[in-house]
């Protein structure tokens, strides 16, 4: 695997862009000291290298409904039910996020809902597949 070498302005422009990747290059360029030109160059090198993958956006879905957010560890019943699993995670929008993991649980998923009763709907689905164990978000801190 091969790694790019950052140097010392690359992340300065890294944590800037971290922070808000809305900044223009100039503003940027204005904090590093360099021209706006310049930061340009330097992040297409760091898209090309992989370091940056893409940009994402930080959003409320409380505000629009969806209040209840939940941390499930499932427990697949059979080694064979992965590819039939992944497939229904992937036909539902409710789970924001999917890691295969070791140790306890063969998977961890968030989910974001609007409702108790949607939540356990998608849950009695998931009893096709395996055992599960529910967390809910009572606070997000970070």
């Amino acid at each position: 695997m091969n790694h790019y070498a950052l140097d010392e302005v690359d992340m300065r422009i890294l944590e800037h862009l971290l922070q808000d990747s809305t900044r223009s290059y100039k503003e940027i360029g204005e904090l590093v000291h360099l021209t706006g030109q310049a930061v340009g160059a330097r992040v297409r090198k760091l898209q090309d290298a992989g370091v940056i993958e893409g940009y994402t956006l930080r959003w409320n879905p409380e505000k629009i409904g969806m209040s209840v957010h939940a941390f499930v560890t499932v427990f697949l019943h059979s080694g064979s039910a992965h590819q039939r699993f992944q497939s229904f995670v992937q036909q539902h929008e409710q789970v924001v996020e999917m890691h295969r993991v070791s140790g306890e649980g063969c998977y961890w998923m968030r989910m974001r809902v609007g409702s108790q009763e949607e939540l356990s709907g998608l849950l009695d689905h998931l009893l096709e597949y395996g055992n599960y164990k529910l967390s809910l978000s009572i606070g997000q801190m970070k």
